[in-house]
């Protein structure tokens, strides 16, 4: 088993961070305008989206951030859609995530396919719970990604940031170590 550095306890600090701030940024949003249920889905959903995008790099986040939007992206356009067409069902949910794996496809983003696929499911699985309000979905979903995507960068990025000014230590000795390299 591989010994935490401080940087690792760092880096697992930012994210539950970074995580607990998109999930009260969107609650506290969402709180105002819809009800309980859609909040507590928003901050999951947005807290997942920033556990996504927390990457070795800022730059592999700011890939995984641009990745998972235009998932989702494909994933609003066609659940909103299907929504505004036609009733919520096992047909239907498996047509769009067909139609969303063959958009990916002709976007060359085939290791986005995965998640357009999850989040198509999630849009249209909560949808169909409330068929009278289904239209909403999509919207909320993609406005809880895009906080928790910015969110997850922007304290990746800070974080980086500190450590490449010398404010956090990264270092290959574990965690409480006096050894020096």
């Amino acid at each position: 088993m591989k010994e935490l550095t401080l940087w690792d306890l760092i880096y697992a600090i930012d994210m539950a961070v970074a995580c607990a701030i998109s999930y009260v940024l969107v609650t506290e949003l969402l709180g105002r305008f819809v009800d309980q249920a859609n909040t507590m889905l928003g901050g999951m959903w947005a807290a997942v989206a920033t556990v996504f995008v927390f990457r070795e790099t800022r730059e592999g986040s700011v890939s995984a951030g641009l990745s998972r939007l235009i998932a989702t992206c494909v994933s609003f356009v066609l659940g909103f859609i299907y929504i505004a067409l036609f009733p919520i069902n096992a047909i239907g949910i498996r047509f769009v995530i067909g139609l969303g794996t063959i958009i990916m496809m002709m976007l060359a983003r085939r290791d986005d396919i995965v998640t357009t696929g999850i989040t198509t499911t999630v849009v249209l699985v909560v949808a169909a719970i409330d068929p009278e309000h289904a239209w909403v979905q999509p919207p909320l979903r993609l406005l809880d990604t895009i906080v928790g995507i910015a969110v997850g960068v922007l304290l990746k990025w800070a974080a980086s940031a500190a450590a490449r000014a010398g404010l956090v230590p990264i270092s290959s000795q574990p965690a409480g170590s006096t050894a020096t390299k």
